[in-house]
């Protein structure tokens, strides 16, 4: 079985969040990109939860090969993360200077996936924490034909057959279908494994494999976008906080007050 994790690199949301907490976060001269010079970049957590899926079902004694592939230059860093957790393979797509929109990367990930020798399962975080869309798997399961089960929080593989167990507003709702598949990966997921000193020393010597948009048979004219980022803005961010003192009696005195005065109790 192959099971293909898709990966991107972001931005710290913890990071961008205190910046624009503390007012400190800016917009470049182009009005579209922030400027975050400082702030660190490391693996969509929604997709770190993808890949701890995939390793649960290699654990649970399936034979498989996992490969984990992300589209950009600068996403050798996230790769060799998923090499130390456990990838067999992990691979690099060029974007060649190219913004890809949410339909082009769907069909770039399809194209790979397609001329790679298919996949059984594709496993994908829910959503990417700098765009929050969400809309990338589902694209890609229309354009490799597969079915698309979202919100998953666990996933088996039994023979061809998988069971996912999705979040639903209602509670957990269980979905079974046949292989092959794209599952969507929500943070229910729990807390994913850290990788060992061991594996990552082993993970710098593993290369990602290069791929390059020409060598999938896509021009820019098949990836020019539909839909474009003209403008971005920074919501105002007002914190007000409010100590209160004295001794603990007084103090959860006034608290009550307060909270009866704003109609919270």
């Amino acid at each position: 079985m192959r099971i293909v994790v898709c990966v991107k690199e972001v931005l710290d949301p913890n990071a961008v969040n205190n910046l624009a907490l503390a007012g400190k976060l800016r917009i470049g001269s182009d009005g579209r990109t922030l400027e975050v010079a400082a702030v660190p970049r490391l693996i969509n957590a929604y997709d770190e939860q993808g890949m701890e899926i995939a390793l649960r079902i290699r654990d649970a004694g399936n034979t498989c090969r996992i490969v984990a592939v992300s589209i950009g230059q600068d996403s050798q860093a996230i790769l060799r993360h998923c090499a130390a957790l456990g990838a067999d393979e992990i691979v690099a797509i060029d974007p060649a200077g190219l913004e890809l929109d949410c339909e082009a990367v769907a069909k770039v990930l399809a194209a790979y996936i397609k001329s790679s020798g298919g996949a059984d399962l594709v496993l994908c975080g829910r959503q990417a924490s700098d765009d929050d869309q969400g809309v990338v798997p589902v694209l890609l399961a229309e354009k490799l034909g597969i079915p698309a089960v979202l919100f998953a929080r666990a996933a088996e593989v039994s023979g061809r057959t998988l069971s996912v167990t999705c979040v639903t507003a209602d509670g957990d709702e269980v979905a079974q279908g046949a292989l092959p598949a794209l599952v969507t990966v929500s943070n229910e997921v729990g807390v994913p494994r850290f990788p060992t000193a061991k594996s990552k020393m082993a993970a710098r010597k593993m290369a990602p494999v290069a791929v390059s948009l020409s060598g999938l048979g896509l021009s820019a004219a098949d990836l020019a976008p539909s839909v474009e980022l003209v403008r971005q803005q920074l919501p105002v961010v007002n914190g007000n906080c409010e100590f209160l003192k004295g001794p603990a009696a007084e103090t959860a005195r006034q608290l009550i007050d307060r909270l009866r005065a704003d109609g919270v109790v």
